[in-house]
């Protein structure tokens, strides 16, 4: 299951976050996460993962929000981008030639997280932006 081990990544990155922003432990209220249709991960699983991983930790609570992005590929014989498929072997539907570039789909990545500092005097709820892999 991949979905384990991608939420183990996760988590890593959380905790290095995390470690940044000591003194404070921020509270996270929601994780936003890139996850491309091309990395074989099930987005109902890693939400499930996720929820068993926090438990009782420092993200106890924290929701993962999980975008998907779909599978583009790029035809390098005549420069279109489509949307491959298994049924036709990935192939492009302009010249039938087999994909090898692409533009979106195996991302898995935190696009950026809500959270909030305790005790700080700015605005209770802040959201990192970031593109950071997991």
């Amino acid at each position: 299951m991949h979905e384990v081990d991608m939420t183990k990544c996760l988590l890593l990155s959380m905790h290095e976050w995390k470690q940044e922003q000591a003194p404070a432990t921020p509270v996270v209220e929601r994780v936003h996460l890139q996850v491309g249709t091309f990395t074989c991960v099930e987005p109902d699983q890693l939400v499930f993962t996720w929820r068993a991983a926090v438990q009782g930790s420092w993200l106890h609570g924290a929701e993962l929000a999980i975008e998907t992005v779909p599978l583009v590929g790029r035809c390098v014989v005549c420069k279109s981008t489509y949307s491959p498929s298994p049924d036709t072997g990935y192939r492009s539907p302009c010249c039938d030639h087999p994909m090898e570039e692409i533009v979106s789909g195996r991302e898995l990545r935190i696009r950026s997280v809500d959270y909030c500092l305790p005790g700080a005097e700015a605005a209770p709820h802040q959201t990192l932006t970031t593109t950071a892999a997991v």
